[in-house]
């Protein structure tokens, strides 16, 4: 059955009585529902205008291009390795420290990237939500839990220098920076701030402390952007087989 999306305005007033303490004694609301056909606002349109001009502005503006049409697909996709990319590099810029991976939760990716001009605008749809970059020292023992669990659900974006097989919904042949993972070892990753805190399931990353500087992932998307233009790059991210299933 198809619902009817056509959005309402709820009008809620409030009736008090003489009582004390005050307390509502009748509920009067009408709907209004907002169709093409209302007429706007004048006063209000002539308040909000400045706003909106200044706001049209920055969200057009132009910061890089993109070769191609990337989507987000799994076990991996152009755009995935762009955006985990960016978290590993823009976490190294940030905070001064080599990085061994960077991650993006699959289910963050909000948007895709068409072929052409990359606006702010087109970033903000792409990662709506205020995450910030966080780096954690992890153990090789634990990074290999947070690798299953992206296996488990069908694969995560993961950068350069990670590579990964998915099996039985496993994380198998992992290799970091070219070497097999080494359980005993301390790695440092970059992830979103949910991830850290446990989001999406990753418990195992709930208690280990974090590296937090207050960067906003979105801002290192844009930051990342404008990098490669100075450089006279276009985004232009492919599949690398990162992460691939094995039979």
């Amino acid at each position: 059955m198809r619902r009817n999306t056509t959005p309402l305005l709820i009008v809620v007033l409030f009736v008090f009585s003489c009582s004390t303490p005050h307390q509502s004694s009748s509920l009067i609301y009408n709907d209004y529902r907002i169709e093409k056909q209302l007429k706007p606002d004048s006063t209000l349109v002539m308040m909000l205008q400045p706003y909106s001009l200044t706001m049209n502005a920055s969200m057009n503006k132009v910061i890089g291009f993109s070769s191609n049409n990337l989507n987000a697909k799994q076990p991996e996709s152009g755009l995935g390795n762009f955006m985990a990319d960016c978290m590993r590099l823009m976490g190294e810029k940030k905070f001064g420290r080599k990085v061994d991976a960077g991650f993006m939760n699959q289910g963050g990716i909000r948007s895709y990237i068409p072929k052409g001009n990359i606006t702010v605008g087109k970033i903000f749809e792409l990662m709506p939500f205020d995450n910030l970059v966080v780096l954690q020292e992890v153990r090789g023992s634990v990074l290999q839990q947070f690798l299953d669990k992206i296996a488990a659900d069908g694969g995560w974006p993961v950068s350069a220098g990670v590579i990964m097989g998915i099996k039985e919904k496993k994380a198998v042949q992992v290799l970091i920076n070219g070497k097999p993972l080494d359980e005993k070892a301390t790695y440092i990753i970059a992830n979103s701030d949910y991830v850290a805190n446990g989001g999406s399931d990753c418990e195992m990353l709930r208690k280990i402390p974090k590296i937090d500087k207050g960067y906003l992932f979105r801002d290192a998307l844009i930051e990342y952007v404008i990098d490669l233009t100075k450089q006279g790059q276009p985004v232009d991210s492919k599949i690398e087989n990162r992460v691939t299933n094995v039979n």
